[in-house]
């Protein structure tokens, strides 16, 4: 490590630093990542100052790279902090009405504040680790910073700018409500969950998935769309044998799908698949079979198998037209038996545990084919990675002590030292717990409720803006 003293300093060109630092190494060369020093060009006063360079890892979040610039001759100062891990699957979008929060943004994230039509575009703001006041105040003063040249120029724009920056500045000092939303379409932005791991009221979260245009703004190849208006779908080759169906398709225009799809999205699982599917000359066969679940609904089952490099991969997915009521399926744990249940979570499922005061909102883990040991698990799992500012060095004692309270109860309710009761929530009824017995009314510890859903929850599912009438008309056509 570089030392602090004039005479001990190590100062690298950025070559070396880049390749010092993309090095291999095991977790514990990771955790002692060196602090790389660069000479650097100041931009205010063109001396050259020193760049420190150190990547770490903030716990159960992700990796960052942190970077502090010091001048000795003019004294400018700044910091930034970059990702160094990988880019999410998905895009997140949070929402928050209370300034009293610790704030992750990435280089991709946009910021808006509502109430004022305001917005802050990702390339205003580098990536930073603060708070939502440190975010506004920020901006306060790189909106006042040419105030005085806007004031020689045009005075009445420089007046209206005074007039939104005292309302701008009144939101950072708490004295007006506002929503502070959090846009990142890469995926890397956080904002701390005081109440973790229960739900916060005022603070909410929407994972999505990412638009073309989002794909070309990170930076990723998105390939156009070659589709004209009157093109007619290709139908592949195929082979029907009983009641499955075996798809052939060449591995070029799979694998050039498939690949750009897991580069973008940072997908690792999805990165095997792409590679085998782009060198291969042999084919990969993918399997379809539709099944019905006994008390539950169609299904679909994909599997991939590539006989020569040897890769298999599955898949499941509900059937069938979405169903007219959502579906709320209520388990109460009280054996081993009970938590060797099968479950199918699907994207659109939301699941609570009141005894821990658990919920988890939809789209959170995505949909998985687990058992109910394992989805608790699964889920505990992704709420110590992404909540990392509880568990830090500079992490108060009351935080740390909520967190162990937690993982208490947990094991009691994994251990069964006491029943416990597991509630899935899921507005297009695509969630599944497996009963006990033959018969679903003789399990008298699993009750499933059907419930209509409300414009809101339509909303959120893309139901409201959803037309059938012309592939409605075209069925009544062909089938009189």
């Amino acid at each position: 490590m570089a030392s602090s003293g004039e005479e001990g300093r190590v100062v690298v060109d950025l070559r070396s630093a880049a390749e010092s630092a993309g090095g291999g190494g095991g977790d514990e060369e990771a955790h002692a990542a060196p602090l790389h020093e660069i000479e650097s060009l100041c931009m205010r006063c063109g001396d050259n100052g020193t760049t420190r360079l150190l990547m770490t890892m903030i716990p159960h979040f992700r990796e960052v790279v942190l970077m502090a610039f010091e001048c000795p001759h003019c004294g400018e100062r700044n910091n930034e902090v970059q990702f160094a891990g990988q880019l999410q699957p998905k895009g997140c979008c949070y929402r928050l009405e209370i300034l009293n929060r610790q704030v992750v943004k990435s280089d991709s994230a946009t910021i808006k504040i509502p109430e004022l039509d305001f917005e802050i575009p990702p390339e205003a703001q580098r990536g930073s680790l603060s708070t939502v006041e440190g975010i506004i105040m920020r901006a306060v003063d790189e909106l006042q910073a040419l105030q005085d040249e806007r004031k020689k120029v045009d005075p009445q724009k420089a007046e209206a700018i005074d007039k939104f920056l005292a309302k701008l500045r009144s939101l950072g000092l708490g004295e007006a409500a506002f929503t502070f939303v959090l846009d990142d379409p890469a995926g890397n932005s956080f904002i701390e969950n005081q109440n973790a791991p229960s739900s916060d009221p005022l603070l909410s979260v929407r994972f999505y998935e990412r638009m073309r245009e989002q794909q070309a703004a990170l930076g990723f190849l998105v390939e156009p769309s070659t589709e004209e208006p009157g093109d007619q779908p290709v139908n592949h080759a195929s082979t029907v044998e009983g009641n499955s169906e075996v798809l052939q398709e060449p591995h070029g225009s799979v694998g050039a799908v498939a690949g750009r799809r897991a580069i973008a999205q940072g997908n690792p699982d999805e990165v095997a698949a792409a590679l085998c599917r782009y060198s291969a000359p042999e084919e990969c066969l993918v399997f379809d079979l539709w099944l019905e679940i006994p008390y539950f609904r169609e299904v679909i089952v994909m599997a991939t198998t590539c006989d020569m490099c040897g890769y298999r991969n599955s898949e499941l997915k509900p059937g069938g037209e979405i169903p007219a009521k959502g579906k709320k399926i209520t388990l109460r744990v009280q054996n081993g038996k009970d938590l060797t249940r099968d479950v199918i979570k699907s994207d659109s499922a939301g699941v609570k545990v009141p005894e821990l005061e658990l919920e988890l909102a939809s789209g959170t883990l995505g949909g998985i084919v687990t058992t109910v040991e394992g989805l608790i698990v699964k889920i505990c799992e992704a709420l110590q990675r992404v909540h990392g500012f509880h568990l830090g060095d500079s992490t108060l004692e009351w935080k740390k002590k909520k967190w162990e309270d937690f993982n208490d109860r947990l094991s009691k309710l994994l251990s069964l030292q006491e029943p416990w009761t597991l509630i899935i929530d899921d507005g297009l009824a695509a969630s599944f717990v497996a009963p006990a017995t033959d018969s679903l009314e003789d399990d008298n510890q699993l009750t499933i409720e059907e419930y209509v859903r409300s414009w809101e929850q339509n909303e959120e599912l893309g139901l409201n803006d959803m037309d059938t009438s012309s592939a409605d008309a075209a069925y009544n056509t062909t089938n009189p």
